[in-house]
């Protein structure tokens, strides 16, 4: 498959729309056209290491799950590990590709797997995303009423002249009794102000307006983080035994809530792949599951009664990508062959 044509099916099977704005996600190495992809090489982390072994087993395009490239590139030298990256990927025509955050906002993604360590249980996510457009044109919807037709024509002769409305209709409407014209259109930031403006030139306009702010819908089963209730309440050192089964674990870090003990009961578990600080913090739950959270956050959860259970940032992580690579070979119609990094690790060990 050409390239271009595997980026497209990447970015179909997951919006880049829904990465977090700080991000840095889509093709971030394109070798020069045309380029042919037949093998694509997942990763967690895109180290040195890592990189060797795709070369080695001739990768065409790269998916890591972080993005090697986050911070802007001044210039690609060999002199720091992350230029070298690109100098060894270009060297080899390897594209690098990155999704990241789009990938844990999925209803298919990396949180998504992560609660299937906790058994059965229903998920909500903790942060809902937004759809990426509006559902009509514009960002804000205004309505107004008009009781002379002479009147009515001109304001609409003067709006119409106006940039970024659409939706612009005329109803027959009855207020307080009287026969007039309701007068609604769609309008985009800037023009609302050119609208109010247009209609505070006459009062009696101005004070029958109403002004709406559209707001983008939620997208269903998508977003950051998950709340998760089990279908039954578990012990606290259960569950723990169920994180360490599922992400292939001999060790987790625990912090144990005020209060409780590694018998009492878990209903409620909120967690987040990666370092998911900023997303659980203030949720109720009985436990919080993450790859890693400052120390006062930690503190703040167990004063609160909230066990917390740490298991090292792409511990929980890298276990997706062995279900990324059996739905990524379905979604591309198995036209290329797809490989999971064997070494790509966790850079923390127990010592």
């Amino acid at each position: 498959m050409d390239l271009r044509e595997v980026v497209s099916a990447l970015n179909d099977f997951a919006s880049l729309s829904l990465a977090e704005s700080w991000d840095n996600v889509g093709l971030l190495v394109e070798p020069s056209p045309p380029h042919t992809v037949n093998t694509l090489f997942l990763t967690n982390d895109l180290t040195e290491e890592v990189m060797e072994e795709a070369v080695q087993k001739k990768a065409d395009l790269i998916l890591s799950y972080h993005p090697p490239i986050f911070t802007p590139l001044k210039r690609v030298t060999w002199k720091t590990w992350k230029e070298r990256l690109v100098v060894r990927a270009l060297e080899h025509r390897i594209g690098i590709y990155s999704p990241h955050t789009v990938y844990d906002a999925i209803p298919h993604g990396v949180n998504n797997w992560l609660t299937k360590g906790l058994g059965a249980c229903t998920s909500v996510p903790l942060h809902p995303s937004a759809a990426p457009h509006y559902p009509a044109e514009g960002t804000h919807h205004i309505e107004f009423c008009v009781d002379n037709t002479e009147h009515l024509d001109k304001v609409l002769s003067k709006i119409k002249d106006l940039k970024e409305i659409s939706c612009l209709t005329t109803l027959p409407a009855r207020v307080e009794g009287e026969e007039q014209t309701r007068v609604s259109l769609n309008c985009s930031q800037k023009a609302l102000l050119e609208v109010v403006a247009l209609l505070s030139q006459n009062s009696l306009l101005y004070h029958k307006t109403e002004i709406l702010l559209l707001q983008k819908p939620l997208l269903p089963h998508t977003g950051m983080g998950r709340l998760c209730t089990l279908s039954e309440p578990v012990s606290l050192s259960d569950i723990i035994a169920r994180i360490k089964s599922h992400l292939k674990l001999p060790h987790i870090r625990l912090a144990v809530g005020m209060g409780k003990t590694l018998e009492s009961p878990v209903k409620k578990a909120a967690l987040c792949a990666g370092s998911g600080s900023s997303i659980l913090k203030g949720t109720e739950a009985d436990l919080y599951l993450t790859g890693e959270m400052s120390h006062h956050d930690v503190l703040d959860a167990v004063a609160n009664g909230i066990s917390v259970v740490l298991c090292e940032h792409s511990n929980t992580e890298r276990g997706f990508l062995s279900e990324l690579r059996d739905m990524l070979a379905s979604h591309l119609h198995y036209k290329i062959n797809i490989i999971v990094s064997e070494k790509d690790r966790d850079p923390l060990q127990v010592a």
